[in-house]
């Protein structure tokens, strides 16, 4: 007898998948581990990608001009620009916005409109050495979201570039209370959330029930996978985020929380087209590493159904 066929595997039509040079172990603009950036560009392209994150300023060339003949020489176009920039210090507000300026001029320069803005981390991405305390004061949050919408009008405006924030593992946007917060305080026009999968998950957070509830500020996303075991360690050791990834705290799919698929089919929900950026924190890596990774991570999230290299339109 004749077996029924299976269900038709569904097409997140509304998703383009890219990746970063975080997924090639690139924290730094210059540092002796990394890779160089010919040979990243290189690799992203025989892995079948199309898209790319700008990652740390610095990494790629600044030149716009330079860039561009890099890229095209390989069929690779820029989805966003990635900066850290701390929203909760006000007398650092000038030097942070300088550095902002410099990526969101090179982001549009490249024909991207997304910005990601990472707050510090307070712990040194090396030492582990706490570099301010974990939580912030009243009076920092109470500034918080004003200074996010102030940056992202500037942003829009200037650059027509639009500011999506980026929860990160020891920094003060963490938990899934502090990313609520942090919407719940800004408005939609000029701050939405980079919603970063892993760092969600590090943070004891529920991708889903963001999605589920935080579904029209998501204006950009990030997707990988934390190993359990390590988050285990990363609480009883009170590791820091450096020496988690030393541990592999970040794996490959299908390994690791949360479920890519289930992430992938929440946000096919959504009325909105998305960049999906791959990433896996690999910082230091042996260059060998990266290349086998992400051909098995594209190829896995293809069975998930996000396969669309189609640049979204411009919602949020």
């Amino acid at each position: 007898m004749a077996m029924a066929p299976g269900p038709l595997r569904t097409i997140a039509g509304n998703l383009c998948l890219g990746s970063a040079p975080d997924s090639w172990g690139i924290w730094f603009p210059e540092d002796e581990h990394q890779v160089p950036y010919t040979r990243f560009l290189d690799e992203l392209a025989t892995a079948g990608y199309q898209w790319l994150e700008l990652g740390p300023y610095g990494y790629l060339p600044t030149d716009p001009q330079r860039l561009k003949a890099d890229l095209d020489a390989r069929g690779l176009q820029v989805s966003g620009g990635t900066a850290f920039g701390a929203l909760h210090r006000p007398e650092a507000w000038d030097e942070m916005l300088a550095h902002v300026r410099q990526v969101a001029a090179l982001t549009a320069a490249a024909g991207a409109h997304h910005l990601v803005l990472i707050p510090p981390m307070y712990r040194d991405e090396k030492t582990g050495a706490f570099t301010e305390s974990p939580e912030l004061t009243a009076d920092q949050w109470a500034g918080f979201g004003r200074s996010a919408d102030r940056l992202g009008r500037l942003l829009l405006d200037e650059y027509d570039v639009r500011l999506v924030i980026h929860p990160h593992a020891d920094s003060h946007i963490q938990t899934q209370p502090e990313i609520e917060r942090l919407l719940n305080e800004s408005d939609s026009r000029y701050t939405n959330l980079c919603l970063d999968t892993g760092h969600v998950a590090y943070g004891g957070g529920d991708n889903l029930d963001l999605i589920r509830r935080f579904g029209d500020r998501v204006g950009y996303v990030h997707i990988k996978q934390m190993d359990p075991e390590v988050l285990a360690q990363v609480t009883v050791e009170d590791l820091s985020f450096g020496e988690a990834v030393k541990r592999g705290v970040c794996v490959s799919p299908p390994a690791g929380v949360p479920n890519p698929a289930d992430v992938v089919a929440e946000l096919a929900l959504l009325d909105a087209e998305l960049f999906v950026i791959v990433e896996q924190d690999l910082y230091p890596c042996a260059p060998e590493v990266p290349l086998p990774i992400a051909v098995s991570t594209r190829e896995h999230l293809a069975v998930c159904g996000l396969t669309g290299t189609r640049r979204p339109r411009l919602d949020r």
